[in-house]
């Protein structure tokens, strides 16, 4: 019993985080995305051919925010950056429905501004589903591979 709770255990923390919205239905939704953004993968693969007023949205999940190499984004959105924020669904989210309300919550300065003048009024996590299973694959944690030997050693006991 105790091998099969550590087994489960350790599957749980293997286990990445998946968004909660609908792939399918985001890479439809994207359409309202892709006269801004492209998704082209870091090898030049082309997802979604799409406009380059935005930055490249592959691999956004889990990036910090303002980090595409080669793309000038707002000051405002590169401080949120600089401070720790990270694309991830609820963040993602938030932005995409009002960009500046968010950068101004964000940033805690009333006259954040971002260049992205688009709201997303809803489908929000299902877009985020889609871009979220177009990026580098995640790195394992630390932790789960700790957690794996522990359950794999005390197994063999």
């Amino acid at each position: 019993m105790k091998r099969l709770v550590t087994a489960a255990f350790v599957g749980l923390l293997a286990a990445p985080a998946f968004a909660e919205g609908d792939p399918a239905k985001g890479e439809k939704g994207f359409n309202k995305c892709k006269s801004c953004h492209t998704v082209t993968s870091d090898t030049g693969d082309v997802i979604v051919k799409g406009g380059r007023t935005g930055p490249n949205l592959w691999g956004l999940a889990g990036r910090a925010a303002g980090a595409v190499d080669g793309f000038k984004y707002s000051a405002d959105l590169l401080a949120a950056g600089e401070a720790g924020l990270v694309w991830n669904e609820e963040s993602f989210i938030a932005f995409a429905a009002d960009p500046k309300k968010f950068l101004q919550a964000e940033t805690g300065n009333s006259k954040a501004k971002s260049k992205m003048s688009f709201r997303l009024k809803k489908g929000g996590e299902d877009i985020y589903a889609f871009l979220a299973s177009h990026g580098p694959a995640p790195a394992e944690e630390p932790a789960a591979e700790e957690a794996a030997a522990e359950a794999t050693e005390a197994a063999s006991e």
